[in-house]
């Protein structure tokens, strides 16, 4: 052990200093250790939520009959050949209260966190509740580079997802951004599921110490402030205690990319079944983003391009296991759809919203309802190209498809922002926890949040609640959805 260095605030700040430059920091607060000894068995669940705008038009996308699934509703109809990987669920509404934001803040932010109340604070910073994305990568984020993914295109008012009540999560919109923030770094390499599998249960011994920079570092730092230790009174003995854990989560994470690195290598000599496909049309580097966005809203084909590419990153960073936890947000409300939309003269996204929905169906603009109907029927067929580009990944008996669990819905229950009957498609079979091909009805207004505890606990997180599940005004079932296996 070196001398100890005087207690002064530069030498802890230059403890401090060095564990800021490692380069993968950014992820910490999400992050676990691995089981120690052991390699992961396969293939794992992945969940991800793909969300569009302007809710739906519920008599084309809800089937008037319970049970297996028939022909499908003109909005689902593009899914017709997945239909036996569907779950469309019911009744299902939002019921949590605003305080000081507007309409589409409201359904936004209780969208995927499902929360008893979602408000504008003193100066205002939007409150929600941890959503049931981030939820679930605290409990599978350590084992993956990535602890979630969040993509596509968001803004001051339509917030998804929240690390803490008070702590936003950003979508990063450039797809190119996107491409390096998962392999930056590394080479993108399919993994050996069956391998991985095979090796399951088998303990593994611990590599040596690398040697790394990084685990250097770590060792200098550990050593200073071990040396500081005796100088400390009980207050301070204390803090150093907890920065000393807080070093010894870096060390773990760490430890973690590096045996993650030696397993990507075994997959790079024997790689999985399936290939990858890599995005060859990224936008170039240091484009403008609102040259990459602006598009979106004005050209229907710029704006299924951006899809398609932003579905092709989710599946990519599924397959790779980069991730596996992912929220795709695709759509804007302020888009024009002429050439999709093919009746009446509007095409601006937002006005048919308000003309085609109202307190009532029949007091709604036909015209402007069925130009609805068309938009999301659009989205869906988009969405459609992606469920097919997973049926077909293999993994080793079972596809990428059957391995997820991919909620399709929207933030808002319809573009006059309704908050009931949202709309709710689980696609893949979820590991074989979901028993699809069916039209499973609730209760009206039984919380959406029921269906986040079930998501949650299919990702191992065994909680029996989750935002208003328990305390809603039209709770139901225990705060859980029967029916589902």
């Amino acid at each position: 052990m070196s001398e100890a260095v005087p207690m002064t605030r530069r030498a802890v700040l230059r403890g401090a200093g060095a564990l800021l430059a490692l380069p993968f920091l950014e992820s910490l607060p999400s992050f676990g250790a691995a089981p120690p000894g052991r390699r992961p068995a396969g293939p794992p669940l992945r969940m991800a939520i793909f969300t569009v705008t302007g809710g739906t038009v519920l008599e084309s996308w809800r089937p008037k009959e319970q049970g297996p699934l028939g022909k499908l509703p003109s909005i689902l109809r593009p899914l017709e050949f997945a239909k036996k990987d569907l779950l469309l669920l019911s009744g299902l509404s939002q019921a949590g209260h605003s305080e000081g934001l507007n309409a589409h803040e409201h359904c936004a932010l209780l969208h995927l966190t499902g929360a008893p109340q979602v408000k504008r604070q003193p100066g205002g910073k939007k409150l929600a509740g941890v959503s049931v994305d981030q939820a679930a990568a605290r409990v599978v984020g350590g084992n993956t580079l990535l602890p979630s993914l969040e993509i596509g295109l968001t803004n001051h008012e339509t917030m998804y997802s929240f690390r803490a009540a008070d702590v936003p999560v950003p979508y990063e919109p450039n797809p190119r951004l996107v491409f390096e923030r998962m392999f930056r770094g590394r080479r993108p390499v399919v993994p050996n599921w069956p391998r991985r599998n095979r090796a399951a249960g088998v303990p593994v011994a611990p590599p040596p110490r690398s040697g790394s920079l990084e685990l250097s570092v770590i060792d200098l730092v550990r050593e200073e402030a071990t040396g500081l230790r005796g100088r400390l009174g009980t207050g301070d003995k204390h803090k150093l205690d907890e920065y000393l854990h807080s070093v010894r989560s870096v060390e773990k994470r760490i430890e973690f990319v590096e045996a993650r690195h030696r397993e990507e290598l075994l997959d790079l000599a024997s790689p999985g079944p399936s290939r990858l496909t890599l995005p060859t049309n990224l936008p170039a580097e240091g484009v403008p983003i609102w040259k990459i966005t602006g598009p979106v809203e004005r050209d229907p084909e710029k704006h299924a391009e951006y899809i398609r590419l932003m579905s092709d990153l989710l599946v990519l960073a599924l397959q790779t296991d980069t991730t596996r936890v992912a929220t795709v947000a695709l759509g804007s409300d302020e888009a024009s759809f002429p050439g999709v939309v093919t009746v009446g003269y509007e095409r601006h996204c937002h006005t048919l919203e308000h003309q085609g929905n109202a307190g009532r169906v029949e007091d709604a603009d036909p015209i402007a309802r069925e130009a609805c109907r068309q938009i999301h029927a659009w989205y869906t067929e988009l969405f459609a190209e992606l469920v097919g580009k997973m049926q077909k990944i293999d993994e080793g008996g079972s596809s990428l498809l059957d391995n997820c669990m991919l909620l399709y819905t929207s933030y808002m229950a319809d573009g006059g922002h309704g908050r009931e009957e949202c709309p709710t498609l689980l696609v893949g079979k979820a590991g074989g926890t979901l028993k699809t091909g069916r039209h499973v009805a609730y209760k009206a207004r039984t919380p959406v949040a029921n269906l986040y505890v079930e998501m949650l606990n299919r990702m191992g997180a065994r909680v029996d609640r989750f935002g208003d599940s328990h305390v809603a005004e039209h709770r139901a079932y225990g705060g859980r959805l029967p029916g589902l296996v």
